[in-house]
């Protein structure tokens, strides 16, 4: 082969290998564009409600649900757990979304509106005029490896207040113990959702207990 034809041939095989190259990186760069982004955190929500909730005629009443109160302990986004008892701790690379309070808030209404028992249930900015109010404080919520099996605890304390005296008509404590799979942090996201709506459930027949049967 002649000089000038042994050149010509390399240059198509580096144009040829320059292609396949150029190619590749934007096979690789549509895969990273397209994929979902590989992260150590891993972020989870509470957003089960009931499957079944006390249902009761409509009533002439508005029901203000309260931004619930938390224990400061788990007032985070932070995943708490136990190991030892009067500790806790908190995972490195499994959260929640927004915290305790945050996630339960929106339930709660999801829930008092299901029981069809008021006419309006309303949350937070609305200052208007309402019949009752209800505030909760989450006491406990953390996932119990001390427990056999582990388990996730729930504790709620609830108050219904009379809206025009803002008298406390009623108070209950609602403790939920819904027991994890296994011993993980994704078992404890699934028991803690278990754990939610059934006190969700506990809360609205709470509620419904303390309200006329008749309507006035």
């Amino acid at each position: 082969m002649s000089e000038r034809g042994y050149a010509s041939t390399l240059s198509h095989t580096k144009t040829a290998v320059c292609l396949v190259v150029v190619a590749s990186a934007i096979l690789i760069s549509g895969c990273t564009l397209f994929s979902p982004v590989e992260s150590d955190e891993r972020v989870a929500v509470i957003n089960k409600v009931p499957r079944e909730i006390p249902l009761r005629q409509t009533h002439r009443a508005t029901l203000l649900v309260l931004p619930p109160s938390i224990n400061p302990v788990y007032d985070t986004i932070r995943m708490a757990y136990r190991t030892e008892p009067h500790q806790v701790g908190y995972y490195r690379h499994h959260q929640w979304g927004a915290t305790p309070a945050q996630m339960l808030l929106p339930l709660l209404a999801r829930t008092l509106e299901k029981t069809q028992y008021f006419d309006a249930v309303a949350t937070p900015p609305y200052f208007g005029p309402h019949s009752h109010a209800l505030q909760i404080e989450i006491v406990e919520f953390m996932q119990d490896f001390t427990a056999t099996p582990a388990t996730l605890h729930l504790l709620l304390r609830v108050q219904l207040i009379d809206g025009k005296s803002t008298r406390i008509i009623a108070s209950r404590t609602i403790s939920v113990y819904e027991p994890m799979l296994h011993v993980s942090p994704s078992a404890g996201v699934v028991a803690a959702n278990d754990a939610a709506a059934n006190a969700l459930q506990e809360t609205a027949q709470f509620v419904l207990e303390q309200m006329p049967q008749t309507a006035h």
